[in-house]
């Protein structure tokens, strides 16, 4: 296997795992153990097997910061916590190497697919409101969640945030194939 080759099959698996992860949290709301603990599990196996246990170890490196990133979110009340471990089970898979596009092409696929959401909805006005809201509670009082702004509040728009870690992925491997 060339190094073309096996740069891009971390990505295209991770690809797969957010897609699965999304069809799982489009249709219940929910990203199950059954598809993020496996995943886990299979990123530390795939980078063993073809990297050996230096790049395993940076395997699991690279999940843990990419769940402990999202963890702020969870912890803040505006992410669920299937979310943060498709995120780690994504980043496991991919790797090191990739986790820097993957979370900032994550973030900004989320923050359009939330700004086409509220449009959608007819509440952007309302939504710009709610992020002042937001920081500022979160200035005051840390991670926690806010009283209303959270996603116990069924009131509060939600978007199936795996979608926006399958869009971080896709636009990574399409940046890792344009190069």
């Amino acid at each position: 296997m060339t190094y073309f080759q096996s740069e891009m099959i971390y990505p295209a698996i991770a690809t797969a795992c957010a897609l699965v992860g999304s069809v799982t949290d489009v249709k219940s709301r929910r990203v199950p153990n059954i598809v993020t603990i496996p995943s886990f599990v299979f990123g530390l196996v795939l980078h063993l097997v073809l990297g050996g246990w230096k790049q395993m170890l940076l395997s699991l490196a690279a999940g843990m910061i990419c769940g402990l990133v999202f963890l702020v979110f969870y912890l803040a009340g505006g992410m669920g916590a299937g979310d943060v471990k498709l995120i780690a089970a994504v980043g496991c898979i991919a790797g090191m190497s990739h986790i820097v596009y993957i979370l900032s092409l994550t973030a900004i696929a989320g923050g359009v697919m939330a700004l086409g959401l509220a449009l959608v909805r007819g509440r952007l006005q309302e939504t710009f409101l709610n992020v002042g809201e937001l920081l500022t509670h979160h200035r005051r009082k840390g991670l926690q969640p806010h009283p209303d702004l959270n996603l116990k509040n069924a009131r509060t728009l939600r978007l199936p945030y795996a979608l926006a870690i399958a869009g971080g992925c896709i636009l990574t491997l399409y940046i890792q194939v344009a190069t």
